[in-house]
């Protein structure tokens, strides 16, 4: 972590030279196409933002290209819903690794119902649920939210991809009715489902993710308008859910590499933090085995290698 006495990075020169060593990787990875809407995007997009909590930004390649944030959203739902239960939301869903794919149904059966954190699409589910059993007209508002933390009053749900989401999203329905029979998910299906297949339809660009989550990097606090979001405890909390599941089963290799808290989504986006200094988001949608952004990760990497910072 830097403090006063240290000499900032030169963050533009870094995340440029980091653009181009990551450039041949952009060809290698496999974008997502069982949501077929995904699939409508150029493998050789790029895009890499830094924003600092002193109001300074840093960008370079296709930052400024709207995509589809997918599991990103979770981290804005999840928000929610601690802000409104705080901790009776632990009684629904874990807090621990899953090591299994992100929509398993496997590990939910084995555990009657429960999911083993929020960010896994179960997780995710029963999280939407406690957001639609206590607010009213809740996709309007969790758009409002995401709006307000990127100060960006345009973002939008991706009306395509929210179609594309329905016609194609029966494991996640699956999902809510395997819940809903264990007695975890209160609304209606219909009315869970969604909601949650419209967060992951909003999209945002790289700029906007960034400024979005400075106030998990600021102990839940935006740091210009100075709004409190969460408690410090509670913004604790869910960055270390980010640290050890946002990254699906590929959560402990992103720490080992990596080393920021972070959450990714199958359209190409991560977005990570450092407490008390910064947030980044990088866009590249072609995937890894697991789901993240292989272009993506390596640029996470070699920005924490070449800044010489992490959480650790």
């Amino acid at each position: 972590m830097l403090n006063s006495a240290d000499v900032m990075p030169n963050w533009q020169a870094i995340i440029e030279e980091i653009a181009h060593e990551v450039g041949p990787l952009r060809i290698h990875g496999k974008i997502a196409d069982y949501i077929p809407e995904l699939g409508n995007v150029s493998s050789d997009a790029f895009g890499i933002t830094v924003k600092l909590l002193n109001g300074d930004s840093y960008s370079t390649g296709d930052y400024t290209t709207n995509f589809s944030i997918q599991s990103i959203s979770k981290v804005f739902s999840l928000t929610k819903a601690f802000s409104i239960l705080e901790d009776e939301l632990w009684n629904r869903v874990g807090k621990e690794p899953s090591g299994n794919p992100f929509n398993s149904l496997v590990q939910l059966e084995r555990e009657n119902g429960k999911p083993r954190n929020p960010f896994i699409n179960a997780g995710a589910i029963v999280v939407a649920d406690c957001v639609v059993s206590n607010t009213e007209d809740s996709l309007c508002n969790i758009l409002r939210f995401i709006r307000e933390l990127a100060h960006n009053d345009v973002i939008n749900i991706d009306e395509g991809m929210l179609q594309s989401e329905k016609n194609y999203g029966h494991r996640n329905a699956a999902l809510a009715h395997f819940m809903k029979s264990y007695n975890n998910i209160e609304s209606a299906v219909d009315e869970v489902l969604d909601f949650y297949f419209g967060h992951c339809s909003i999209a945002m660009n790289c700029e906007d993710v960034a400024r979005a989550f400075l106030f998990l990097a600021n102990h839940g606090v935006d740091p210009i308008s100075k709004k409190q979001y969460l408690t410090a405890s509670q913004a604790k909390r869910i960055n270390s859910l980010l640290l050890t599941c946002g990254t699906y089963d590929a959560a402990g290799d992103f720490a080992f590499r990596v080393g920021m808290p972070g959450k990714s989504g199958v359209g190409g986006g991560i977005v990570a933090i450092i407490p008390g200094l910064l947030s980044i988001c990088v866009w590249s949608p072609g995937l890894d085995k697991y789901g993240n952004s292989l272009a993506g990760v390596k640029a996470l990497e070699l920005f924490t290698t070449k800044t010489g910072i992490s959480i650790f």
